[in-house]
């Protein structure tokens, strides 16, 4: 299996048809339906459902694209962080969670940029599930995460700064003319919940009881567009302060009480090898901190 190949049936993945892909690849129609065709007999699976207008993936075919992206995006890296010269060039691919204490990192970042202004990152927003299987297989140098985070093979930084749980709510409503927000307030109340289990697990042990008294209307993995189902109305999204700027919108931020505050952590696995590009960020990042934050 080549990456050539991979990158073609990619390319027909996210096109639905072998013309158009083809003449984005500028290869000729036939030479890339003959590579998918090939590749279909070596993994012997059928790779797309086809019809006049139109193809589809197969279920085997989905597989095959996850995996694709996953693979190309890691041979770019090691291709593009394999140093031609003295000067450090690359990049570095972090996996963040959402929270204002990556402000560090922005800091980090900046650093960077003016000792090594060939080095490029890239931050990826996704939950600490996906960062810590990207990790695992290569595609992310770093994770942002929040607490608690097993860190269990893996070293890491403690960064400084905290935010805490609350609610944000529509300014017109019931709950935003509280100060606080408590357990009792939210029974009976429409509520837009974090997927991530962790987050869960805390919000469990602050509600004290695993038998929810409200009504769970959605979940969401990143808040941007929970804030989005809030401002119209549909409930109440239990998130962290200092995501969703609310300066002169209709939402409101309102913390719980008692209150119930969250720390951040870098985490990089412990048999990893770091690319020059990955370690010239770490190096400014550990600059930026305070001795005590430095844990690893």
């Amino acid at each position: 299996m080549e990456f050539r190949v991979l990158r073609y049936f990619l390319t027909i993945a996210n096109e639905r048809n072998i013309s158009r892909a083809a003449a984005k690849l500028h290869v000729s129609q036939p030479t890339i339906s003959r590579q998918i065709h090939e590749l279909e007999q070596e993994l012997g699976v059928t790779l797309f459902t086809r019809s006049t207008r139109t193809i589809k993936l197969t279920a085997d075919g989905e597989y095959l694209a996850n995996q694709a992206r996953q693979l190309l995006t890691l041979a770019d890296k090691t291709v593009d962080n394999i140093g031609k010269t003295s000067e450090i060039s690359g990049s570095v691919f972090i996996g963040c969670s959402e929270a204002p204490m990556i402000s560090s990192i922005a800091a980090a970042i900046k650093q960077l940029n003016a000792v090594a202004p060939k080095v490029t990152v890239n931050l990826y927003s996704c939950d600490a599930t996906e960062v810590k299987y990207k990790i695992q297989n290569g595609v992310f140098d770093f994770g942002f995460v929040l607490e608690p985070f097993d860190k269990v093979d893996y070293n890491f930084l403690m960064l400084p700064g905290a935010t805490r749980w609350g609610i944000l709510t529509r300014r017109d409503s019931a709950l935003a003319q509280k100060t606080t927000i408590k357990v009792n307030d939210l029974i009976g109340q429409p509520v837009i919940m974090p997927q991530r289990h962790n987050s869960r697990n805390l919000l469990t042990d602050w509600f004290g009881s695993n038998n929810f008294s409200f009504h769970i209307v959605a979940t969401y993995n990143l808040l941007n567009n929970a804030a989005v189902l809030a401002k119209c109305g549909v409930g109440h999204v239990l998130c962290l302060d200092k995501i969703v700027n609310t300066q002169n919108t209709d939402l409101k931020f309102i913390p719980l009480e008692p209150s119930l505050i969250i720390h951040s952590t870098l985490i990089w696995p412990t048999t990893a090898l770091l690319s020059q590009a990955a370690k010239a960020f770490l190096h400014q990042l550990k600059k930026l901190l305070p001795p005590d934050k430095q844990t690893l």
